[in-house]
């Protein structure tokens, strides 16, 4: 049941990327910087997406519990580095600092986990 909910995840959010790609070309145009924070954050979205898919391939194969936090890792840092982006581009600054850099060492522990999980592998 894990699995589905962690692919379910990855394709709201890989949808939620390709919507925000379209949505800095055409609604941000007039707006630069607005549209780099969000086609930045689009990119790292959309990869961490594809990386919880991933998990998901690799379940069988590695340390699953290592695979589950590197999971949890990767949206936390989707909510807090891709949210913060979204949020500074439509809304302006936060009242709560240091979210986007949180969300970026999510996502930095989130990989260091997936080789945790690879170094536990079996076979």
């Amino acid at each position: 049941m894990i699995d589905r909910i962690w692919i379910v995840f990855a394709a709201l959010n890989g949808a939620m990327a390709v919507g925000t790609g379209a949505y800095a070309s055409h609604a941000l145009a007039a707006q630069p910087q607005a549209q780099e924070w969000f086609r930045l954050a689009g990119q790292y979205q959309m990869a961490h997406a594809l990386a919880l898919v991933l998990l998901v391939a690799l379940g069988g194969r590695m340390g699953r519990v290592a695979l589950r936090i590197a999971g949890w890792l990767f949206v936390a840092g989707i909510l807090l580095f891709c949210g913060t982006l979204y949020a500074l581009a439509t809304v302006g600054p936060l009242p709560v600092p240091m979210t986007a850099p949180a969300g970026g060492w999510s996502f930095m522990l989130g990989w260091v986990a997936l080789a945790a999980a690879a170094l536990q592998a079996r076979g």
